[in-house]
């Protein structure tokens, strides 16, 4: 049986208008409660990506 982990980082467009990542990843709903404070700060195109362990999408938000 192969168990497979799965993370999630996120992406964002912050107040200013520049595309952010996270720089750690999250478990699903630690990933849905930071989407959720970013949002509530006035971020938009807040977005939760899946990955794997080690990989890190760029921001593009």
């Amino acid at each position: 049986m192969t168990n497979t982990m799965t993370n999630y980082v996120l992406a964002w467009t912050d107040l200013a208008g520049a595309p952010r990542s996270s720089a750690v990843a999250y478990d699903k709903p630690s990933a849905q409660e930071r989407r959720q404070e970013l949002e509530e700060a006035g971020c938009s195109a807040v977005k939760i990506i899946e990955t794997r362990p080690g990989h890190m999408p760029a921001a593009t938000a």
